[in-house]
């Protein structure tokens, strides 16, 4: 039976690349040190729905790290333990580079010594690529878009990170890369888009399709910060479950390299289309309100999947329109866990 260990287990990717992988019959093993909101209730679903190790611990904790990497020695590490809010690396730049670059610098190395046979998973991210300065950005039909690259950002567009996030994350992929490089170790950096679905507890920092749906539903206001016309290419989290699979069975040859991963030009919305959506889908009219640009935010990002989809044999499956159906119609029936929402 094949083994993964699974950082951030607990959180909303974990949980759902867990039970894919469980329901593909792996040996699941969960690390996580439940600090964010919704991660112990993810793992109660989690274990009523399958059987999985569960070890508490933190990424920043290199004994632990080496425990119970060295005590596992799975196939496959996922690493997706992480600080995730921009606006919170800029108040906090000293945890952010703590948990995103010291963190995955300790799984890595207690892979390298301690398992030097799995194959390590990186979720990195499109904020890589930072603002993009040299890319001609237009706007047409409401919404931004890049006026000449029609796939979408290539992983040759040159690296400008942008925001501690952006520094912290950007850090830990090119590590990445070059423990494969240097180490040998089979390694790659997965430059995920925007990523949502079902139990995820998304904030206005953070997980704006999920905050969107769930502020939608429960009635509250949201706030646009720009002009509501920037556009995203969105991935709905079990077409990402499925590229994390397709990267171990393809890891002789993606070895050392970093993919894009995200829904690509035609999984692609603005923050505006999303609200026309849900108040669609929940005929209602979605109260607003509008304040500046945040640092580090882009009008665009969409990103170019030619090469994930030629190294993975992958794409995705999910369309935008019925990945964010599935996504308000679970937070209408599962309001109670939204509780904390005042």
């Amino acid at each position: 039976m094949k083994k993964i260990l699974i950082t951030g287990g607990a959180g909303f990717i974990g949980v759902n690349s867990a039970k894919h992988f469980v329901e593909r019959g792996w040996n699941v093993t969960l690390v996580d040190n439940l600090s964010r909101r919704g991660t112990e209730d993810n793992l109660k679903w989690l274990q009523s729905q399958a059987s999985v190790a569960f070890h508490r611990a933190d990424i920043r904790d290199e004994a632990a790290m080496r425990q119970v990497i060295g005590a596992t020695r799975p196939d496959v590490v996922l690493h997706l333990a992480a600080q995730v809010a921009v606006t919170t690396s800029v108040t906090n730049p000293r945890e952010d580079f703590e948990i995103n670059a010291l963190g995955t610098f300790n799984v890595l190395e207690a892979v390298r010594q301690d398992s030097p046979e799995s194959f390590f998973i990186y979720a990195s991210t499109n904020k890589v690529y930072g603002k993009m300065h040299d890319v001609p950005v237009i706007e047409r039909n409401g919404r931004y878009e890049y006026e000449h690259l029609v796939s979408g950002v290539p992983e040759t567009q040159t690296l400008d990170f942008h925001s501690p996030y952006g520094c912290s994350k950007g850090v830990a992929d090119q590590y990445t890369i070059d423990y494969s490089r240097i180490y040998g170790l089979k390694t790659v950096a997965l430059r995920q888009s925007c990523i949502y679905g079902t139990r995820q507890f998304g904030i206005e920092d953070q997980g704006w399709v999920a905050w969107f749906t769930i502020a939608a539903v429960l009635g509250k206001t949201i706030t646009i910060y720009g002009d509501g016309k920037q556009i995203r290419d969105v991935l709905h989290v079990s077409d990402l479950a499925r590229a994390y699979e397709a990267a171990y069975e393809h890891r002789d040859t993606v070895s050392g390299r970093a993919l894009n991963i995200g829904g690509g030009p035609s999984n692609t919305m603005s923050l505006i289309e999303l609200l026309a959506y849900l108040e669609e889908e929940l005929k209602i009219k979605i109260p607003l309100k509008w304040d500046q640009w945040r640092p580090g935010d882009q009008p665009v990002f969409v990103c170019d999947l030619s090469a994930a989809n030629a190294a993975l044999n992958w794409a995705p499956k999910i369309s935008v329109r019925n990945g964010v159906k599935d996504l308000s119609r679970w937070v209408a029936d599962h309001r109670e866990l939204f509780s904390w929402l005042k």
